[in-house]
């Protein structure tokens, strides 16, 4: 009796390559090695030479006695460099995956040697381990081209604002460095002319100038901040794609304002799909981290991965929901919970809240579940 392979199975395994990619600022190392216990194949290229790594792969198959069209598994780090060498790798039929830099395993001891080579080659054990089923290392979400275009104008703004307060505390700090104190309004520039120092002096004309052009700076930022705004509000007014249509659907809840819809749609709802609340609990960083060895038990709080800046939009968006869905359940919880538990015990609680929404949120525009308790804004006439 004749008995057939099934589609499933293999009679011998498929000899791959294997690569580690350490991406410096003006050079890059690759590591290769067909197998673990084998000594990688270390070479150095010039930053963003890909004419010089496609040589390299085909010396690889050829140094390990591959097929040419052997298939080549790759791997490197999340940074600076982003996710065009990943779409490049993946063009030219390389299984590429991008890990992230803080979940890759390391010698705890205080002094460990470090090189961009002994990293590659670790990199590329990791790799090895990783085809062969273990779990090593977390790999990163590679967005689309459209979806990472999509993401700019609310980074924008998020830096923006960043200078912003960064010109203001500096203007500040030098009116303060004379004892001086101005409301920055538009008079700004005229009060300032007529400032006097704390001990009665006219403020000297090197300070003065020093200041006026930080002045100028901030309303340069002003105005481009405003810009980006308008952008935005357009985007979300007229744009039929999907990160503007769950912007849309986001705003019409009472508490969520156009910045908060836009940022959760361009970075989570619109581009990325969960399987459940916990993915995206732990993407965001505000799920806890447990530490329970022996008879040793300690509160590491939340995780903080991802993005700081979704976990304060978050948390912002959280005590913006307490006040403007006071009969939601969720406010109510709240409440219940930790009404008198004082400021710590109240900022505990708003963390809670604020994973809960987010989770609330994403079930309201992917499965249209409304938020037990919430409303709606009023519907302009």
């Amino acid at each position: 009796m004749t008995e057939t392979t099934r589609s499933t199975e293999s009679t011998a395994s498929v000899a791959r390559l294997y690569l580690a990619l350490e991406l410096g600022s003006t050079k890059w190392i690759l590591a290769f090695a067909t197998a673990p216990a084998q000594r990688p194949r270390l070479r150095q290229i010039a930053a963003g030479d890909l004419t010089a790594m496609t040589r390299e792969i085909v010396a690889a198959k050829l140094r390990f006695a591959l097929v040419p069209d052997a298939p080549v598994r790759s791997c490197y780090e999340a940074g600076r460099d982003g996710f065009w060498v990943h779409r490049w790798l993946v063009a030219t039929a390389v299984h590429n995956v991008v890990v992230e830099a803080s979940s890759i395993e390391v010698n705890r001891r205080a002094r460990r040697a470090k090189t961009d080579r002994l990293d590659a080659t670790k990199l590329l054990a990791l790799l090895m381990r990783s085809a062969g089923g273990e779990r090593v290392w977390s790999e990163v979400h590679v967005p689309s081209p459209e979806d990472e275009a999509r993401r700019q104008l609310t980074r924008e703004i998020e830096t923006v604002l960043a200078d912003r307060t960064r010109l203001r505390n500096r203007i500040k700090g030098l009116l303060a460095t004379q004892s001086i104190r101005l409301p920055m309004t538009r008079r700004f520039l005229a009060t300032l002319a007529a400032a006097q120092t704390g001990d009665g002096r006219p403020l000297p004309d090197g300070w003065r100038q020093r200041i006026e052009r930080e002045w100028a700076q901030l309303q340069a930022v002003e105005l481009r901040l405003r810009t980006a705004r308008a952008e935005r509000n357009t985007q979300l007014a007229d744009a039929d794609d999907q990160v503007a249509e769950t912007a849309r659907r986001l705003c019409t809840l009472r508490g969520v304002a156009e910045g908060s819809a836009a940022a959760f749609s361009a970075e989570l709802f619109g581009t990325r799909t969960f399987s459940n609340g916990r993915q995206l609990g732990a993407l965001i960083g505000l799920v806890p981290v447990p530490y329970r060895s022996d008879q040793s038990v300690q509160d590491q709080r939340i995780s903080k991965a991802g993005r700081p800046q979704l976990r304060r939009l978050a948390m912002q968006l959280a005590w913006n929901w307490l006040r403007y869905q006071p009969e939601s359940a969720l406010t109510k919880w709240f409440r219940h919970r930790f009404e008198a538990a004082g400021g710590r015990g109240r900022r505990v609680g708003i963390v809670a809240v604020a994973r809960k929404l987010v989770i609330a949120l994403w079930r309201y525009v992917t499965h249209g579940t409304m938020p037990d308790g919430a409303v709606l804004k009023p519907v302009a006439v």
